[in-house]
């Protein structure tokens, strides 16, 4: 997914270094040792905060590929927003782009595929699979943005 970020960042005028690291970073919450509060996104950017990343950094991991919808299923919502700030940009979008088209296999897959595999991986009642119901067409929104920047720079 990192290696997608920095491919596709100067094609949608992002900041590439920053979309790497971000992509690098995006799941680091999951790490056994860093899980606190059961949302990899938020648990992984405090994580980040007190090993010295960048406040920017932090933020676009909290706040990746809808976090703030997993946030409110979670009672989480204020405590994301308080904490971190969510940002909407060229940099952001190709972070979630590349989340949402890539396995967790590392295999290039359409956000339909992608959304597909997450609802069966983790199955119709898990809180997951009810946030992405609600989060889908901001995701969707984030992806043709990236898109059409994509499209619009010369290759």
């Amino acid at each position: 997914m990192a290696a997608k970020a920095g491919r596709i960042a100067p094609l949608a005028e992002a900041d590439v270094e920053v979309a790497v690291a971000a992509a690098w970073l995006h799941d680091i919450g999951y790490a056994p040792d860093i899980v606190n509060t059961g949302m990899h996104a938020l648990d992984g950017a405090r994580w980040l905060l007190r090993e010295g990343y960048s406040r920017r950094v932090a933020g676009l991991v909290a706040h990746h590929s809808c976090a703030s919808y997993e946030a409110d299923e979670r009672g989480l919502a204020e405590v994301l927003s308080i904490e971190f700030m969510r940002e909407e940009s060229p940099t952001s979008d190709v972070l979630w782009f590349a989340d949402m088209t890539t396995g967790p296999d590392g295999q290039d897959l359409t956000v339909e595929e992608r959304l597909a595999e997450i609802r069966e991986r983790y199955g119709p009642e898990d809180l997951v699979s009810k946030f992405w119901a609600r989060a889908e067409p901001t995701l969707m929104d984030a992806v043709r943005r990236a898109r059409g920047r994509m499209r619009t720079q010369p290759m």
